[in-house]
C-alpha cells in the first residue's frame, strides 16, 4: 500500500512509519519541523528512515491548504495516518492560535484530501485528555466527552466529530485512536520522562506536579504502534447495533470508529519516579507542587473495544518500558 503518515519526523510518526517500511509498503512522510522542541531530535529521527528505498520525506505543514491538495492528488494514497499536530497541554494555555492552526485547520486540510482521493482509510491520533473532568473510571468511549480541560482536548475532540461529519456526509472510513501518555525511545522532550531523566542525570530538582498523586496509563510507544497499524489494517465499518435512540459515542451509523489505545493500568507518579531511579541508579529531588491548569488528576483507559476489534491489548510493563527509554537516552546523549 501507499500510506502517508503526517507528523512523520515525530515521536510516534517514526516508529509507526519504521514498521510499515519494514513490512514492504511505500511511506511517504510530511512534517514541518517546527521548533516547539529540539528540531536536530527531529532530524535525527528521520535520519533512521532515510536507509528504506520506499519512504520519502517532504517538508510540508499540515495548515498549508495548496500544498496538501497538491500532495494528496499527485500522490494518490490508499491509506493515511494523521499524527501530526501541536502537542502539549500546557503549551495551549500560551499559544492557543498554534493549536487552531495545526489541530484544527490542518486536520480540515486531511479530510479534504481524503475526501476528494478516494483514500480507504484515515486513522488519525486523538487523545485520553478528551475525558477531561471525567471522573469515572476506566475511561470508555461510551462515555460523554463534553466537558475538556485545555485547548489541545478541545481540539482532539473536535478532530473527532469533524471525522464523523466526513465519514457520514461522504462515506470515508475514519478511525480516531485515544492514546494515554505515550513514553518510550525516541520520546518528546517536553515529556515527564525526558524531563525527569534529564533533570536527575544533571542534579537538578524535578517538578512533580499536584504533589506526586497524579495517576497515568503510560502507553509504551511499540504497544500504541501496534494499536495504530492493526486498525489501519481494518478500515471502520457502519456499526450494525448502532442505536440513535441512545447513541454510542465510538461508534456510528457511519463508517467511524474511536477507540482507546491505553496499558489499562494507571500507575502513580510516585511510582513512575522510582522506575526512572532505578533505571538511572540515582534518587531524584522533588519539587512538590499543585496540579496545573489544563491538567487532570488521573487517567485510565478500558481498552475492551480495540481487543474486540483488532485482538490487541497493550501490556508493557513500566518498568521495562523506562528501562529501554534510560538506555536509549544514555546513547543518545552520550551520558
Amino acid at each position: 500500500m501507499k500510506i502517508l503518515i503526517t507528523g512523520a519526523a515525530g515521536f510516534i510518526g517514526m516508529h509507526a512509519a519504521l514498521v510499515l517500511l519494514a513490512r514492504g509498503e511505500e511511506v511517504v512522510g510530511i512534517d514541518n519541523l517546527n521548533d516547539y522542541y529540539d528540531p536536530n531530535l527531529k532530524l535525527a529521527r528521520l535520519e533512521r528512515l532515510k536507509p528504506y528505498p520506499n519512504f520519502r520525506f517532504i517538508k510540508l505543514d499540515v495548515a498549508d491548504r495548496a500544498g496538501i491538495e497538491a500532495l494528496f492528488a499527485t500522490e494518490k494514497f490508499e491509506r493515511v495516518i494523521h499524527l501530526a499536530a501541536q502537542a502539549g497541554v500546557r503549551y495551549s494555555l500560551i499559544n492557543p492560535q498554534a493549536y487552531v492552526e495545526s489541530n484544527v485547520v490542518g486536520f480540515t486540510n486531511i479530510l479534504e484530501g481524503c475526501r476528494h482521493n478516494a483514500v480507504q482509510h484515515l486513522v488519525y491520533a486523538s487523545s485520553s485528555s478528551v475525558y477531561g473532568g471525567n471522573e469515572k473510571m476506566p475511561f470508555s468511549e461510551a462515555d460523554s466527552v463534553d466537558h475538556p480541560v485545555s485547548l489541545y482536548a478541545a481540539t482532539k475532540k473536535a478532530n473527532e466529530l469533524m471525522a464523523h461529519t466526513y465519514s457520514h456526509l461522504f462515506g470515508l472510513p475514519t478511525t480516531g485512536l485515544r492514546f494515554f501518555t505515550v513514553y518510550g525511545p525516541w520520546g518528546r522532550p517536553d515529556m515527564a520522562l525526558f524531563l525527569f531523566t534529564k533533570a536527575i542525570l544533571e542534579g537538578r530538582a524535578i517538578d512533580v506536579f499536584n504533589y506526586g498523586k497524579m495517576q497515568r496509563d503510560f502507553t509504551y510507544v511499540d504497544d500504541i504502534v501496534e494499536g495504530v497499524i492493526r486498525v489501519l489494517d481494518r478500515p471502520a465499518e457502519p456499526d450494525p447495533d448502532f442505536d440513535p435512540q441512545a447513541p454510542n459515542p465510538g461508534t456510528s451509523r457511519a463508517p467511524f470508529r474511536v477507540f482507546n489505545i491505553g496499558n489499562q493500568g494507571p500507575v502513580e507518579l510516585m511510582s513512575y519516579i522510582e522506575a526512572i531511579e532505578k533505571a538511572l541508579g540515582c534518587k531524584a529531588t522533588k519539587n512538590l507542587l499543585p496540579l496545573q491548569p489544563g491538567d487532570v488528576p488521573a487517567t485510565s483507559a478500558d481498552v475492551s473495544a480495540l481487543t474486540a476489534w483488532t485482538g490487541f491489548k497493550p501490556g508493557m510493563k513500566v518498568e521495562e518500558g523506562v528501562k529501554r527509554f534510560v538506555e536509549w537516552y544514555r546513547n543518545y546523549f552520550a551520558v
